[in-house]
């Protein structure tokens, strides 16, 4: 047994921790992704799937499986030290960030279009948790993240001010006791309605409710779009943006899952240079406190509602 949460190998094919203080996460695969971080996130998941994640013993798959301390975590028949992802070290750097509240556990912003929250492969710019380090080192605490949102999405973004906060607001956030709503912008006409298709094989549930709709003229053809309000009763990753797109209503500008060609016109005739999504509120008790977050859209988004809405005042003249 291994104290202290230190690791052991035997022969490169398999690795022991046990659960303490210092590397608590109540769910195993956030355990892991902070246990083995040289490991790609999707291996992490595979060892899951796979059946290589033991817990006291027992075999165990599904990610959100619980942990405590004292617990004796096992990768088996795996080597572990044949990954290399590269894991920069955080450094602060100084960064304007868009402080909606503070207090003492917990911090949250606006958070800019164009920066990942985190440093990765072929990101140049510093990362949001950079210059939450930096400012973060000028007031006495310690960031650390709880949620993400992808590079390209906006808006509200909760951080913890210590380690035992961010312990509980990660499993606040992760679980169905928070509301957490987005806005968009896709193609096509959207009824309001519940969208329950799994995603990466787990269970993801979206509420959408039509905000307005538009039409527009884009290469020549009318197009119809729809501004929409999404709550997520579910955290999967790109859960909206595979929902949308998964019941035909791509979100606008976004090409990893929508139409490059239709999404380069929209670029141009809008000057839109990022997917069209955006956090806007998150509410949730923690502590015996009532917490409600409310982030404004990016000018640019708000740019594009405003053509879209004279693009529509002026064809309802004709």
């Amino acid at each position: 047994m291994i104290d202290g949460g230190e690791s052991k190998t035997d022969n490169a094919k398999s690795v022991i921790f046990v659960v303490d203080e210092s590397n608590y996460f109540s769910r195993i695969d956030k355990f892991l992704r902070n246990a083995l971080k040289n490991v790609p996130l999707s291996a992490l998941y595979k060892f899951l799937r796979t059946g290589k994640v033991y817990i006291n013993g027992k075999k165990v798959k599904e990610p959100s499986e619980k942990i405590e301390i004292g617990d004796r975590v096992e990768i088996r028949d795996e080597d572990v030290e044949k990954y290399s992802r590269d894991v920069k070290e955080l450094r602060p750097v100084k960064m304007k960030l868009n402080i909606l509240f503070e207090d003492e556990e917990l911090i949250v912003l606006n958070k800019p279009a164009g920066v990942s929250v985190h440093p990765g492969k072929a990101v140049n710019k510093p990362s949001l948790i950079e210059g939450l380090k930096h400012y973060g080192e000028k007031n006495g605490f310690e960031p650390f993240l709880v949620h993400r949102l992808d590079k390209d999405t906006s808006g509200v973004l909760i951080v913890a001010k210590n380690r035992q906060a961010a312990r509980e607001l990660s499993e606040l956030i992760s679980s169905r006791d928070v509301e957490k709503i987005y806005t968009a912008l896709v193609f096509g006409t959207v009824k309001p309605q519940k969208i329950t298709l799994p995603v990466d094989g787990q269970e993801a549930i979206s509420n959408v409710k039509p905000i307005k709709r538009f039409k527009s003229k884009i290469s020549g053809k009318s197009q119809e779009l729809t501004l929409l309000r999404v709550e997520i009763e579910t955290g999967r990753k790109h859960q909206i943006r595979k929902h949308l797109a998964g019941i035909g209503a791509p979100i606008v500008c976004d090409n990893d899952y929508g139409d490059f060609r239709m999404n380069r016109e929209f670029e141009k005739k809008y000057s839109l240079k990022r997917h069209f999504l955006h956090c806007s509120r998150m509410v949730f008790s923690f502590r015996g406190r009532h917490y409600d977050f409310e982030a404004e859209l990016g000018e640019d988004l708000k740019l594009v509602l405003k053509l879209l809405e004279a693009e529509n005042v002026q064809s309802s003249k004709r």
